[in-house]
C-alpha cells in the first residue's frame, strides 16, 4: 500500500485554491490535503501537519508566501516547498530560491503542471516551470570583471541611489561616477540607453 502523501495548499483565491485541490485529489492516489485561505493559516497548518509537500501562494494576506516559507525554514519543519506565482521576475527567483524550494510553478500554468510538480519533488528533484528554467540556464554573473568601486556603485544602485547620491556617499564627484557607470555598462555590453543600466541592476541585482 501507497503510504499516504500530507499536502498543505495555501491561496487566498478561492477558485483556485479549489482548482489545485481538485486536480491533485483527481491525479494523485492515496493524498491527504489541507486547504489555507492566507499566510498565517498556512503556516499554522504546516506546523501542526508537518507536511510532504506545502504549496504556497506568494500574495496572501497576514504573512505573504515568502514569510512563510521563511518560519518553516526556520522552524526546520521538514516539508518540501512548492511556490504558486503570477510572478516571472528574475529577481524574485533569486530571493526564493535562497529558501532551497524545491518548486516553482507560475499560476498560468498551475492546473497543467501541479501533479507533475509534485511527483517529481516526491522523487528528489525539483521543478520549476519552463519560463523559470530560463532563469536557471542562464550564466552567472562574474563579478571578478568588476573594480571594488564599480560594484559598490552597482549596490547602491540597486538600493536606487542616484548618480549625485552616490558621489556624496563616496566622496567624489557625479563625473567620477558616471564614467564608472560608462565603464560597467561597457563591460556588460549594454546598449548606450536612458537608465539601461538601471534596468539591468533591477533585473539581475536587486538581491545584493
Amino acid at each position: 500500500m501507497t503510504s499516504l502523501i500530507t499536502i498543505v495548499v495555501a491561496d487566498d483565491h478561492p477558485l483556485l485554491l479549489e482548482g489545485i485541490v481538485s486536480v491533485i485529489e483527481k491525479e494523485l492516489d492515496n493524498v491527504q490535503i489541507h486547504k489555507a485561505h492566507n499566510g498565517a493559516e498556512a503556516l499554522q497548518l504546516v506546523s501542526k501537519v508537518k507536511p510532504d509537500i506545502t504549496i504556497l501562494d506568494i500574495e496572501m494576506p497576514f504573512l505573504d508566501g515568502i514569510e512563510v516559507a521563511k518560519k518553516i525554514r526556520e522552524a526546520k519543519i521538514l516539508t518540501k516547498i512548492i511556490f504558486l506565482t503570477l510572478h516571472k521576475e528574475r529577481s524574485l527567483f533569486n530571493e526564493i530560491n535562497t529558501l532551497g524550494i524545491e518548486g516553482y510553478v507560475l499560476k498560468e500554468f498551475s492546473i497543467d503542471q501541479i501533479t507533475h510538480c509534485i511527483n517529481t519533488v516526491l522523487d528528489g528533484k525539483k521543478y520549476y516551470s519552463k519560463e523559470i528554467e530560463e532563469f536557471i540556464e542562464e550564466p552567472s554573473i562574474d563579478f571578478s570583471i568588476f573594480t571594488k568601486t564599480e560594484f559598490n556603485i552597482l549596490k547602491l544602485i540597486a538600493k536606487e541611489k542616484t548618480s549625485k547620491e552616490i558621489a556624496e556617499m563616496l566622496f567624489v564627484s557625479i563625473k567620477t561616477i558616471d564614467s564608472h557607470r560608462y565603464n560597467i555598462c561597457k563591460k556588460l555590453n549594454l546598449k548606450p540607453k536612458k537608465n539601461s543600466l538601471l534596468k539591468w541592476v533591477f533585473q539581475n541585482l536587486s538581491h545584493l
